[in-house]
């Protein structure tokens, strides 16, 4: 594959990340809370964004491995990932219209967005295959969460001048601020996606003379037969199932952590500042654990970040200063888009090479009901000891099973079963299961 289209993968993390950084971590929460529910109580309003972030979620885990299938049959991911960002950046610019009061149209948009934006990285993740060869797509998936790091955390960085200086870029006032803030977002998301739409063609279909409706059959009956075939891959298998654990700790932190912070009495701007902080470490550590996994093995560097992580959930029992929220985001940043890079490298590798966008989606639908469990499990215990920080200890117990099922990995025995079908990846003929 042509270094361009390469180079315009990478890319697109730096685009998409954008919305990840600005609307959903650092802008958006407190822009519904304050601006768009206004007139709604806090407890309501923070309701209300919850079951939006669900409702977003769920219409995501339903259709990405329906169209998951369709892709890898169509062979068309490129135009499925350039729909759905599409969706997103015009979400992300509606959020101009929102104003004070306006909660409803916000959550629709949030809706909008989330399906976009979710809904275009099942298909980037799908193509890492197609454009790397196995031997480089360490360092190649390292590179594009390195990219969406620097590129999310400059964007923010002018974000928040625009919220907290608005006059300095013309605006009359915070809300208006906030508002070209999101402009922006959904602009730069748009800009720097354009060479991953105009470079990396779509490959050849798998499928041919098929209407449109004989793809959605032909990915319907494709999709029944995923949750059959998973058996087939037990390497694959047990690598998922180790996501769905540790990931869940993943995203507890990421989602939990600034309300964390403000319950221990650390102020705005040191939480934001911390933020920023993680964005700016992630971006060569991201890269450096990326070439470490290639020399060292995908395995061993990964089993290395979750541990990092049981250091952090310990370290983040006992927080209790500014200090130390700072030193926990460093850490953070030191192996976040590493775990999550590595991740998506080994996943790519257990796949049958024709079956990504199927098994992503895959990934992506059991990823996002999995999910749930960690925020509760920190919010119940929480709330049955009265101490957030008994919550957060109960993430222990998430990384830790994923680390032991990650442990029993065998890559090499994994690799070979996702190869063994690569010139028959659609026969109907049953075939034995492969031992584990």
């Amino acid at each position: 594959m042509k270094k361009s289209a390469i180079r315009a993968w990478i890319l697109y993390d730096w685009a998409n990340s954008a919305y990840s950084t600005t609307v959903l971590a650092a802008v958006l929460p407190i822009f519904y809370a304050g601006v768009a529910a206004q007139g709604l109580s806090e407890t309501t309003a923070a309701s209300y964004l919850a079951y939006t972030h669900s409702i977003g979620m769920a219409m995501v885990a339903v259709i990405s491995p329906l169209l998951g299938s369709i892709a890898d049959l169509s062979g068309r991911k490129t135009t499925f990932l350039t729909w759905f960002a599409l969706l997103g950046i015009v979400g992300t610019l509606g959020f101009a219209l929102v104003g004070p009061g306006d909660w409803l149209l916000a959550s629709a948009l949030l809706v909008v967005t989330t399906v976009g934006f979710s809904g275009s990285l099942t298909f980037y993740d799908a193509l890492l295959p197609d454009l790397v060869p196995s031997p480089k797509r360490d360092d190649v998936s390292a590179k594009g969460y390195a990219a969406g790091y620097i590129g999310g955390g400059i964007l923010l960085a002018v974000n928040l001048l625009m919220i907290q200086q608005p006059h300095w870029f013309g605006m009359r006032d915070e809300l208006a601020g906030t508002q070209l803030s999101f402009l922006t977002v959904g602009l730069w998301w748009l800009v720097f996606s354009l060479p991953l739409m105009r470079n990396v063609p779509n490959l050849p279909k798998q499928a041919t003379g098929l209407t449109v409706g004989g793809y959605v059959r032909a990915a319907s009956k494709r999709l029944r037969g995923t949750f059959k075939d998973i058996r087939r891959y037990p390497q694959l298998f047990r690598m998922i199932a180790a996501f769905w654990f540790y990931n869940d700790g993943i995203n507890t932190i990421i989602l939990m952590a600034t309300i964390y912070g403000t319950t221990l009495g650390i102020g705005t701007s040191d939480l934001i500042l911390a933020l920023l902080i993680t964005q700016f470490v992630g971006f060569p550590s991201t890269i450096l654990l990326g070439k470490a996994a290639t020399r060292l093995g995908s395995k061993r560097v990964l089993i290395g970040t979750l541990w990092t992580y049981v250091v952090i959930v310990l370290l983040g029992f006992g927080m209790s200063s500014a200090l130390h929220f700072y030193i926990l985001a460093v850490m953070v940043g030191l192996v976040q888009g590493g775990s999550q890079s590595i991740s998506r490298t080994i996943l790519s590798e257990l796949m049958p090479p024709k079956r990504t966008g199927e098994f992503f989606g895959f990934v992506n639908i059991t990823s996002k009901f999995s999910s749930i469990f960690g925020p509760f499990a920190f919010g119940l215990i929480g709330q049955i000891t009265g101490n957030s920080r008994m919550g957060i200890l109960s993430l222990l117990l998430f990384f830790g099973l994923g680390i032991a099922v990650v442990m029993t990995l065998n890559l090499n025995r994994g690799k070979a079963d996702a190869l063994r079908d690569v010139n028959d990846p659609f026969s109907s003929e049953p075939k034995p299961p492969v031992t584990a």
